[in-house]
């Protein structure tokens, strides 16, 4: 069986190649605080979301996270674990604001997809490299952090998005899931 692909299965695989990159680009950035990143590669993954539906933007994360570290030299390492735990609990809190689709724009969702990111990564810091309450004190600057680069990168997902057409009022509940 020879499967076809359609103009939107290039634009995703397009963009996916866009959020390696600047996913890549953005690991030569230094740090002020361990963990504190802009998370410009999430502006691909909203964007995607935004556009194509959960399904694809989960694809077009695990993807990043998998070339981007094997290209990086950090598949498996505490660098890989702590971002994939950062992106999936990030994916979690996209998927769950599809019980709610109208109260969502985009920088709203970066936000609590930012916030969620921290979270997860924090939670894997915690239990499996740094169990000491002292790791406690990081996480209202983390959270600052968070909020910050969420209602950034929500600022541009949103320019984009509208650059390109693409409502950008609150997500769409009848929005494509890609398959």
């Amino acid at each position: 069986m020879i499967m076809k692909t359609t103009r939107d299965d290039h634009r995703i695989a397009w963009l996916t190649g866009l959020a390696i990159l600047i996913h890549m680009l953005e690991s030569t950035l230094p740090s002020p605080l361990p963990g504190v990143k802009p998370g410009l590669a999430n502006v691909i993954t909203l964007i995607v979301l935004m556009m194509y539906g959960w399904s694809a933007a989960c694809w077009v994360t695990l993807l990043r996270i998998l070339v981007g570290s094997l290209l990086l030299g950090t598949f498996l390492s505490p660098t890989f674990l702590l971002s994939l735990s950062g992106a999936l609990t990030m994916l979690a809190a996209a998927a769950t604001t599809r019980l709610a689709p109208a109260a969502f724009g985009p920088i709203g969702l970066s936000v609590l997809m930012a916030i969620a990111h921290i979270a997860g990564q924090f939670a894997v810091a915690y239990t499996l490299f740094i169990p000491h309450q002292g790791l406690f004190s990081l996480l209202p600057l983390l959270m600052t952090a968070a909020v910050a680069f969420g209602l950034i990168n929500g600022l541009i997902s949103q320019a984009v998005l509208r650059r390109l057409g693409h409502p950008t009022t609150a997500l769409d509940p009848a929005r494509r899931e890609h398959p």
